[in-house]
């Protein structure tokens, strides 16, 4: 491709809104620092999610178990309050914003990206395969799959292009 035919191709692809789930891991760590990246070299903005995942289901009678609800408003609290503190100290042209959601990280993720018009999704993973995989699914299968816009993943192992390690 010549230098002409490239920059006309670079000029016409713009990311603006760039989503990221936050897991608090280390892979997770290597996906932020692609997206800030990103976000440097197109001038977007980044919203950061994390997910609180419904871990007790109401039992056949429709019962929440005693506490349940405490438990996971102290979750979510704790969350914002840490996820506050990530988008504190993360840098984006087009700004930073941080939200806390209960419920499927799955789900929750292709809704986000839905509702804020993501022109991408840079989602970290950690390479399950075999038997885990089949029983446990796969978040980044499921948002690969129902995504709105292109989603990028980040294995912990791989080369880190953006730190050249």
């Amino acid at each position: 491709m010549e230098a002409g035919a490239r920059a006309a191709a670079a000029a016409e692809f713009r990311l603006h809104r760039i989503v990221v789930p936050v897991d608090f891991s280390p892979p997770g760590d290597k996906a932020l620092a692609y997206a800030q990246a990103f976000a440097r070299q197109f001038g977007a903005g980044l919203t950061l999610l994390h997910v609180v995942e419904v871990s007790v289901v109401p039992d056949s009678f429709g019962i929440i178990p005693p506490g349940y609800e405490e438990m996971n408003a102290a979750l979510r609290t704790a969350a914002e309050q840490r996820l506050a503190e990530l988008a504190g100290r993360l840098q984006a042209p087009g700004g930073v914003r941080a939200e806390v959601r209960v419920g499927r990280p799955s789900w929750e993720i292709v809704a986000l990206a839905r509702e804020r018009e993501a022109d991408l999704i840079l989602l970290a993973t950690r390479g399950h395969s075999g038997l885990r995989h089949v029983l446990l699914g796969s978040t980044a299968e499921y948002v690969v799959r129902h995504a709105p816009c292109p989603v990028l993943t980040v294995r912990e192992q791989e080369q880190d292009f953006v730190t050249g390690a």
